[in-house]
């Protein structure tokens, strides 16, 4: 796997940390479980549901590898050192598409808190790529499949 820095808040930091936890105690006694309660079903060669239980650990065990190297990885954003100069991770930003004048806030996180649901982007979305840096008052202009769309900063606050 590649080093990749992941920037998160204490918060987000706790939440991988919660959620690793809980995949390495609960989530392998459950997978052991449903492999043996599978494999006490008779012939494995022939055995769907066995079969199953391993994809279904395997799986498991790649999402606590890739929690693993992510919190390794991680760097809390020190949210006392972030000013409204300019767009960064954690601002939050007030923006105007120029195109159908509609204007919404979102905040920009790393990866692991992007939600679209809370007005939360990825940094590394073509939105989040396309603000950072830019200033109160420019125009962005951010490169989308669909084409590329300018947005206005009308402001950056945290």
């Amino acid at each position: 796997m590649t080093k990749t820095t992941h920037y998160v808040t204490a918060e987000g930091l706790d939440k991988l940390k919660e959620e690793l936890n809980h995949l390495t105690s609960v989530g392998r006694e459950e997978a052991a479980r449903a492999i043996a309660e599978a494999r006490d079903k008779g012939d494995l060669s022939e055995n769907a549901e066995y079969e199953a239980a391993r994809d279904a650990q395997g799986l498991m065990e790649l999402k606590i590898a890739k929690l693993q190297a992510m919190i390794a990885n991680a760097r809390v954003v020190d949210e006392s050192k972030l000013n409204t100069d300019v767009i960064q991770i954690m601002n939050k930003v007030k923006i105007r598409n120029m195109k159908d004048r509609s204007v919404m806030e979102v905040t920009l996180v790393g990866e692991s808190e992007a939600n679209l649901a809370e007005k939360k982007l990825a940094v590394s979305s073509p939105i989040g790529k396309g603000l950072l840096g830019k200033k109160k008052g420019e125009i962005a202009q951010v490169s989308t499949p669909s084409g590329i769309i300018e947005f206005e900063i009308l402001n950056i606050s945290f």
